[in-house]
């Protein structure tokens, strides 16, 4: 799930690393502290077995885009990005034990809705594989980012870890910039697709939330310095924006 860089380089970063967030509350303690409030426990184990299955979906998905890859080469580099979402996997699953939850029940809330998304956005070639990876992984890496600048330090600092860039940004950026260099008629519609991933993501970010009470209520006030309704709405539209930004480096209109 996660394909973050920074703006400036052709990425599709939110500009969330940027924010600034002053560091009170649950934000300025370490988990030793902070996981003393229970509910702040369930809910980072909610976000951390979300994240989890995240990952381990992207190593499969990845692993089986490598199949529509149209050469040897593009296959490795493939191979390779699975490799890393799974290594960002296993760290998730490790702190899940560390913290004592079970990993599997950490994650099963998660899989009918992210394999729903999947499902609804199955891409047909090589190049939707592609804008899949880098727009809408990325549109979910925002949202936690978004979510990361209140927990506390030694969660935020894992999940900012795992949501680093394994190198898909660059390499879609270069593929699907290049198919529409030579067939201009491909861009308009990536960008339907692209558009269309926009929306789901979105749809499928809020149901999970939603569906999880410890979640939602770490999100919107009385949990690590949640957002208000206000700030919510501020959120998604850094998202949005920060999909724009997406769109133009891949040469499509948002």
């Amino acid at each position: 799930m996660r394909f973050m860089t920074t703006p400036d380089n052709t990425s599709d970063a939110a500009d969330t690393a940027d924010i600034p967030v002053a560091r009170t509350g649950v934000a300025a303690q370490d988990w030793a502290r902070a996981s003393a409030d229970p509910q702040y426990r369930a809910a980072v184990v909610d976000l951390l077995g979300a994240l989890a299955y995240g990952e381990l979906a992207a190593f499969e998905r990845l692993a089986e885009d490598a199949k529509l890859a149209p050469t040897l080469a593009d296959k490795a580099e493939l191979a390779k990005m699975a490799s890393a979402e799974f290594h960002h996997y296993e760290k998730l699953r490790d702190r899940l034990t560390e913290i004592g939850a079970e990993p599997t029940q950490a994650m099963e809330p998660f899989v009918a809705a992210l394999d729903g998304f999947h499902r609804q956005t199955a891409p047909s070639d090589w190049l939707e594989g592609l804008v899949k990876a880098y727009v809408g992984d990325s549109i979910a890496s925002d949202f936690y980012r978004e979510v990361a600048a209140r927990l506390d330090s030694d969660t935020r600092d894992l999940v900012l870890a795992v949501l680093d860039d394994t190198g898909h940004a660059t390499f879609a950026v270069e593929k699907v910039r290049a198919a529409i260099d030579a067939d201009p008629r491909v861009g308009g519609r990536l960008a339907l697709w692209a558009r269309r991933l926009m929306g789901e993501a979105l749809s499928q970010s809020q149901r999970v939330v939603a569906d999880r009470d410890a979640l939602s209520t770490m999100l919107v006030g009385g949990v690590a310095d949640g957002f208000d309704l206000a700030e919510v709405g501020k959120m998604f539209s850094r998202i949005t924006e920060a999909h724009t930004k997406r769109m133009a480096a891949l040469g499509l209109a948002a």
